[in-house]
């Protein structure tokens, strides 16, 4: 392992001299609009530049996921799969001009997930750059439909239908870099409608107010008393409602995350916040629903797995300190399948999910040679005990 770690740090300087080419990819690809469910555009494009830089094999499977495919000298060897995912929050009226200077690039989407899609559809070109030639065949996959609504079907289907073994993944996020994901928490991602506008018996000047019924909804999911182990959580992330300041508003929605280490913590705490909704909308006689948006199982390599022990010996190499948390990426589609993945991020950057999200150019170098630091673990066969 040694051998290969010694040649990180050189890596970084060849990849600094593809300056222009990676932050055109990047640029270009970012550009794009691509929200959940709308992400034609940018998957042609990104195919389109896979086949410039000559990749062995260029197609997309069944749900249109794009893929690159460079064949490795032993097809004996199963394939590394190297993926990020191609969507963003934005739709396409949000402004997605970048605005590229000397040490940053700004712009939607950037850091979630252009970036990495942008370094996936480079790697072809830095891996001429450094002479590189692998055993195995590297699978440069652009998933689809990852976020929110999404709820990873991009990546559960290419899985579901690939025929032959695997044997290790890399995801790519833009940040955090030192990010060194291998496990994901059990969640469940849902909304709470509440509509009083076709509520049975009740007239306009009397009728409740829809903010304040969700209040109450959060009020209740408050007094949950929930387990310190395993480690589990409720994560009011959204609210919206209302027309203007005098008016009774008569929808709002409510979004919250239930996230715990164990499944039964996840499932034991959504029927009770089921429970809760039950009891509010009889009392107040609303109309108040609980839809369950995504949903990911708990799954886990160990911290003395060869790939996370290779991967933090990696970015270590690189001067960087490897940082672990949960990851709701495609990651955990990975470990269900019971493929050895890590998550990693690609360089510095702030505002990650705003439309001035800004992203440090400096950093991506050491962040790139890092992925090309594991996928040669991978190669060597730290996955194959």
């Amino acid at each position: 392992m040694e051998k290969y770690l010694d040649k990180l740090p050189s890596f970084v300087e060849a990849i600094k001299s593809m300056k222009e080419t990676i932050i055109a990819n990047i640029v270009f690809i970012g550009q794009i609009p691509a929200p959940t469910f709308k992400e034609k555009r940018r998957t042609d494009f990104f195919m389109e530049r896979l086949a410039e830089f000559q990749v062995d094999e260029c197609t997309t499977d069944g749900y249109r996921n794009p893929i690159g495919i460079i064949r490795g000298n032993s097809p004996s060897k199963p394939p590394i799969f190297v993926v990020a995912h191609i969507d963003t929050v934005f739709e396409s009226d949000i402004d997605h001009n970048y605005t590229v200077k000397k040490k940053t690039i700004k712009g939607a989407g950037i850091l979630d997930n252009s970036l990495g899609v942008g370094v996936l559809a480079s790697l072809p070109e830095i891996f001429r750059k450094l002479d590189l030639c692998f055993e195995s065949d590297i699978v440069l996959a652009g998933v689809i439909q990852s976020l929110g609504r999404g709820n990873l079907r991009g990546i559960r289907h290419l899985l579901k239908t690939w025929d032959t073994p695997i044997r290790g993944a890399i995801c790519l996020e833009g940040v955090e870099l030192g990010r060194l994901n291998y496990y994901s928490e059990g969640m469940v991602r849902c909304e709470v409608e509440c509509n009083i506008s076709s509520a049975p018996g009740l007239l306009q000047r009397f009728r409740p107010n829809a903010i304040l019924i969700l209040n109450e909804v959060i009020n209740q999911i408050m007094e949950l008393r929930l387990p310190q182990r395993p480690r589990s959580k409720i994560i009011i992330g959204k609210i919206s409602g209302g027309f203007k300041h005098g008016i009774i508003p008569f929808y709002a929605k409510l979004g919250f995350e239930i996230q715990s280490d164990l499944d039964k913590i996840v499932k034991s705490i959504y029927n009770d916040i089921s429970d809760i909704i039950d009891d509010i909308r009889h009392q107040y006689e609303v109309e108040l629903k609980l839809k369950t948006i995504s949903n990911l199982n708990a799954a886990s390599l160990k911290y003395n797995h060869p790939l996370v022990k290779c991967s933090g010996a990696v970015i270590e190499s690189l001067g960087l300190k490897p940082i672990s948390a949960p990851s709701e990426s495609e990651l955990s589609i990975f470990l269900a399948h019971k493929i050895p993945a890590v998550t990693l991020g690609i360089t510095l950057g702030e505002n990650i999910h705003l439309e001035n999200s800004m992203m440090e150019i400096e950093p991506m170098y050491k962040g790139i040679a890092q992925i090309i630091g594991v996928i040669m673990a991978i190669d060597k066969g730290v996955c194959d005990e």
